[in-house]
């Protein structure tokens, strides 16, 4: 049966303050400077997380290909207690413009403490994971990512391979939710403040984006791949949460604080003061990920979304066109980035119950 925990009426924001942060309106500006990408690094030995590493598990970088044969990067948590017998895996990423030292690998580590063996991985083309150019996304080859992922822990001897779950976070909420619905060795899925990447590059928040202003957002696009292929580099979109104004809304303050404050900014994130190409929007604009959401059933769908987010009405969707079993959970007085980082509001009790049951 599905579940659904509310606390209040859907939060909503201004306009103005919405197509500010979307980004159609991001890519449709024209002459932007390029900002410096962060290249692909060898992967560093040193703890450089934003969280504290934990005494229960043991960690392990790691790296594997997808089937484009890019090399992801990846940390792998263990729990030290872990006994002789096969443990369920759970496969993580996300936020879309993160890397795995942030809110991912608090998850993986989190989860690990409480049992699981666990998977926090760098996306294509972005943090320590390969590809060129860098900080670049893809909707499909996002989706492979985590494909990839579960091919690589189900090989792992410690992992029971018919006993894996996925976790996305914002962004890598909507990619996680797409992979799963095609990926059928998956047998549990958990999107925590969760975006669609695809609906809102193509329509903007709230699907406030006329026809008129989409067309003229890929006349743009279309014309900066000549800039660009003329150059031989792609030109970049001005730095993410590098500073905001004092007419901001409220979700860019809280995007900042994130990001761009010693609580979760990080050198390789795209968005601690970085960018993607101007051009990553097109493979976005006419491809909904979400459209074959209900064929994750009959594996279970937990949606977790902070009450005050500017960005709930994205699960609450998923929620009406998901199959069963499904549950949408609401978390009091949570915005946005809440539940990036905060675990005192992350429900990290519910997601190790649900795949306790779910991947047992």
């Amino acid at each position: 049966m599905s579940k659904h925990i509310e606390t209040q009426d859907r939060f909503d924001l201004s306009r103005r303050g919405l197509m500010k942060a979307t980004g159609v309106a991001v890519a449709a500006m024209s002459l932007i400077p390029a900002v410096a990408a962060t290249e692909a690094l060898a992967q560093t030995a040193e703890w450089d997380k934003t969280f504290p590493k934990s005494d229960k598990v043991d960690h392990q970088k790691v790296s594997f290909k997808n089937r484009y044969g890019i090399t992801l990067a990846g940390d792998l948590y263990l729990p030290k207690e872990r006994g002789n017998g096969k443990l369920a895996a759970i496969v993580i990423s996300g936020p879309f413009g993160a890397v795995k030292e942030q809110s991912s690998g608090l998850y993986a580590q989190t989860m690990a403490e409480r049992g699981f063996a666990t998977l926090a991985f760098d996306p294509s083309y972005t943090g320590e994971s390969g590809g060129e150019p860098r900080n670049i996304a893809s909707p499909d080859i996002n989706t492979e990512d985590f494909s990839a992922a579960v091919d690589f822990i189900g090989l792992r001897p410690e992992v029971d391979r018919e006993r894996i779950g996925v976790i996305g976070v914002c962004g890598w909420g909507g990619m996680a939710l797409n992979a799963v619905a095609v990926d059928k060795r998956v047998k549990a899925v958990v999107a925590s403040t969760m975006y669609d990447m695809t609906r809102v590059m193509s329509k903007g928040y709230n699907d406030s984006v006329t026809l008129e202003q989409r067309t003229q957002t890929l006349e743009q696009l279309s014309r900066q791949r000549w800039v660009d292929a003329e150059i031989g580099t792609p030109a970049y979109q001005a730095a993410y949460n590098a500073e905001v104004g004092p007419d901001a809304p409220q979700f860019m303050v809280d995007y900042h604080d994130y990001y761009s404050t010693p609580r979760g900014y990080h050198k390789r994130a795209v968005n601690s003061g970085n960018a993607w190409s101007q051009t990553t929007p097109i493979s976005f604009m006419n491809m909904p990920i979400l459209t074959y959401i209900a064929e994750i059933s009959p594996r279970p769908v937990l949606l977790i979304h902070g009450e005050k987010a500017h960005s709930r009405y994205f699960s609450e969707t998923a929620f009406e066109a998901a199959a069963e079993p499904k549950e949408l959970m609401i978390i009091p007085d949570a915005n946005h980035t809440d539940l990036y980082d905060r675990v005192d509001k992350i429900p990290f009790d519910r997601m190790a119950e649900f795949f306790g049951q779910h991947l047992a």
